[in-house]
């Protein structure tokens, strides 16, 4: 009885010093704080440009015209604009690249017509304008650098081995794009996919000239 007792008393001990097994509410790990939402990126930067409306036989043609990135270079195109001197003008030149003229450009302009052609302007590569010759960019028809004056080319399709390239031997500097077609890429390739001449022209041009030439009947700038 003792013993029993004894028992009794030691059980009750080890009892009393065992943790509780109780039911409690269970323990959550902290939930570490979320990180702030990035910025949104910067919105991309808007060049002012110039709309240009080039009124021609087989349709019209608007442009937008570089006036921040190739300023020097627009500025000339829109003195012969502003002044009438495209007026009566022509695309005379289709050169296609392609069977299906989906790829090459159309040429036009004053062709050194001394009543329409003005002083010549100093050139501005494509590694200072940052532009590219893109499916339906406009640039400078020109020989030497700074030779351009009232030719000018759109591309259809891009072109960019018309860029400037410093790596390349030569005369590496290409030609001066300062806008692009914004409207009546249409109008451009019908004139480009226009009937050409086998004989007419020189050098590199010869086969690509236009045989029924495209006229420009008005240039105006438009909103």
């Amino acid at each position: 009885m003792i013993r029993l007792t004894a028992l009794c008393t030691v059980l009750l001990a080890v009892a009393a010093a065992m943790p509780s097994f109780a039911q409690t509410e269970p323990q959550t790990l902290a939930t570490p704080a979320e990180a702030p939402p990035a910025p949104p990126p910067a919105p991309e930067k808007v060049y002012e440009t110039v709309r240009v409306a080039i009124t021609t036989s087989e349709g019209p043609i608007v442009l937008a015209l570089e006036k921040e990135r190739a300023p020097l270079t627009t500025a000339n195109f829109l003195r012969y604009v502003d002044q009438k001197r495209m007026d009566g003008t022509v695309f005379y030149r289709a050169m296609k690249l392609t069977d299906d003229g989906s790829y090459g450009l159309i040429q036009g302009g004053t062709q050194g017509n001394p009543k329409k052609v003005l002083p010549k302007i100093a050139h501005e590569p494509t590694t200072k304008t940052g532009l590219s010759h893109t499916d339906g960019a406009i640039s400078m028809a020109r020989g030497a650098p700074g030779s351009a004056d009232g030719d000018f080319f759109i591309t259809v399709g891009a072109l960019e081995s018309l860029n400037a390239d410093p790596s390349k031997p030569g005369d590496n500097l290409g030609f001066a794009v300062f806008g692009h077609v914004v409207e009546g890429m249409e109008t451009v390739r019908k004139i480009m996919n226009a009937p050409t001449s086998p004989t007419l022209g020189a050098g590199v041009m010869k086969g690509q000239m236009i045989a029924a030439p495209i006229r420009i009947l008005t240039a105006r700038r438009s909103q």
